[in-house]
């Protein structure tokens, strides 16, 4: 017996050492520059037209890319006595490289701003985030270890509760009970070590396996994303994914399913003393037939782990039914303690023209079965449209157009539901029965703005390579929900007018970020409480708006 187990042990360390396997080194979505870098190429035809960039992280297999960090080759080669940062081994069958070193500074004037900034927080005044690693890799074994550290001044601000009355606070979606998104993250001098992008994993050919805390973006957005994105900091998961577009007689198909722990922010009271169990997956298709589309879908299932079972649905439940109705009468599914979400998505490459379209449309609370779907397919729906194009070609200089819309304020059903019902029907991303929350840490796993928001966003920009420097325009309406339900004065959104300029820019081994915000709150925290005089001499005072300065500079430099 024990050498059949030596002879077994033998062959598996053989196959381990001479297993085909992939690069699997992924871009971390803390590199945004190199990120928007790679999806211009794309509508440039410079990247395979059969990856979808609707699930990432991405990885060096699908750009084909040995070096993700250098891909205009404008590195200094006799940097650090000419240590390039990686070096192989094995017959290049194992590989170390030091990833690049970063921080990211962020200020904010009046009150915190900024979203799909990973493991920052909601703060005001200055804020740091700094990471470094390496990435290791032998045959099928590849390990990347990149943590991150935070560090905010995190000073007091008018929130929520300075201004209004009593009855509303109780009502205020961030506030005891609701949902696990603080205004504010303790007291001053926030200080906090995160594991960041880093993962350890086995990737044979197109797939791979492994456990991770990195970061997570599903569907076709640049600005927002319905079920992941990288508003809040990495969540621990294990993961099954492919790294590159998997080719088939019928089309390339891409995909992701994760199973992961979800922890409270410690800073929001009257909530569940569990943790949450998340199983959520991408799947995207791109049609042989037809180039440049690609089609997919995300759901993800969320519940307290002590209301966990053991069995195969407990786990993956995002391989279940849709319908409510499969899951038995309606007092048996309200009285259990989970939430799922959908989305479906497309996208439409078209690479000769540089340009694509791409739509997001998701529910939060799912059908009671078809005919409730049909009867009202927009009960607890959000949407996302956008459009990407590239003009105005001189050599290697063009200019870049994008918007994006992102609408999440609840449908009128909701309003018709909330009546009717003893509990309220979901919203996105809070639900009656999981007080905590889309949330991990405090922050919104999904589109970074808060729930019951709309944001429309146009970018130009000028582009070179890696440089670019541009303009952002974006209107953000905060809120509706409270606002439908509890403020109803039309006078009285919280509304968000701003303009960005931005800069990216590259420079031997260095790569240099900044941005300036200038935002103007009209009726911040939704304070419109005017005198009688006050109306009597103008019905549309404005009684609280504020200003806020935001800006970012971030450097890394790579090796």
């Amino acid at each position: 017996m024990y050498i059949k187990y030596k002879h077994l042990l033998f062959f598996s360390i053989l196959l381990f050492i001479g297993a085909e396997s992939s690069i699997a080194q992924s871009l971390s979505l803390n590199k945004q520059t190199l990120n928007d870098y790679y999806r211009r190429q794309q509508l440039l035809g410079n990247v395979d037209s059969t990856l979808s960039f609707t699930s990432r992280p991405i990885y060096s297999e699908a750009l084909g890319k040995e070096d993700l960090f250098d891909p205009e080759n404008s590195m200094d080669s006799s940097s650090l006595h000419k240590f390039d940062g990686s070096f192989f081994f094995h017959k290049r069958r194992g590989q170390f490289t030091l990833l690049p070193v970063s921080m990211l500074n962020q200020y904010n004037s009046h009150h915190p701003e900024g979203i799909n900034d990973g493991s920052m927080i909601p703060a005001r005044s200055a804020q740091m985030r700094a990471d470094l690693g390496f990435y290791f890799k032998y045959s099928l074994l590849s390990i990347t270890f990149n943590p991150e550290l935070v560090y905010a001044h995190n000073k007091l601000f008018d929130g929520f509760p300075s201004g209004y009355k009593t009855t509303l606070n109780m009502q205020f979606p961030h506030s005891k009970g609701r949902i696990d998104l603080p205004e504010r993250f303790g007291g001053f001098h926030y200080t906090k070590f995160f594991l960041g992008q880093s993962s350890v994993r086995l990737t044979y050919k197109p797939i791979s396996i492994g456990l991770s805390s990195e970061n997570l973006w599903w569907g076709p957005g640049y600005k927002n994303s319905l079920l992941m994105t990288n508003s809040a900091s990495g969540f621990l998961h294990l993961t099954l994914n492919t790294v590159r577009p998997v080719k088939t007689p019928i089309g390339s198909f891409e995909g992701q399913i994760v199973a992961g722990k979800l922890e409270e922010s410690g800073y929001t009271e009257g909530l569940p003393d569990d943790w949450r169990y998340l199983n959520a997956m991408v799947m995207s298709y791109q049609p042989r037939w037809v180039p440049g589309l690609f089609l997919g879908f995300t759901r993800s299932f969320m519940t307290y782990s002590e209301d966990m079972g053991s069995g195969f649905s407990d786990y993956l439940p995002v391989l279940s039914f849709l319908s409510k109705s499969s899951g038995g009468s309606n007092e048996n599914v309200d009285s259990q303690r989970q939430d799922q979400r959908i989305s479906l998505f497309a996208r439409w490459l078209f690479p000769e023209s540089h340009a694509e379209i791409y739509f997001e449309f998701g529910r939060e609370d799912h059908s009671w079965d078809m005919r409730d779907f049909l009867m009202e397919p927009t009960h607890s729906s959000a949407y996302i449209l956008g459009a990407h194009k590239l003009l105005g070609f001189k050599g290697k200089r063009y200019f870049q157009v994008r918007g994006e819309i992102t609408q999440m304020a609840a449908s009128q059903t909701n309003i018709n539901r909330r009546s009717t019902y003893k509990q309220p029907a979901g919203t996105w991303y809070y639900h009656y029965q999981l007080t905590h929350g889309y949330t991990h840490k405090g922050q919104l796993l999904g589109a970074g703005i808060d729930p019951g928001s709309n944001t429309q966003t146009l970018e130009i920009s000028w582009n070179r390579g890696l440089k670019q420097v541009g303009i952002e325009f974006e209107r953000y309406v905060h809120n509706n929900n409270f606002w439908y339900n509890y403020i109803k004065d039309f006078r009285a959104n919280w509304v968000d007018l701003s303009t960005s300029v931005f800069a990216n820019w590259d420079y031997k081994n260095f790569l240099v970020y900044g941005k300036i915000k200038l935002v103007s709150s009209r009726n911040y925290q939704w304070l419109y409480e005017p005198t009688f005089a006050e109306v009597q001499a103008d019905y549309w005072t404005h009684p609280n708006n504020t200003f806020n300065l935001h800006t970012q500079l971030g450097i890394s430099y790579r090796f």
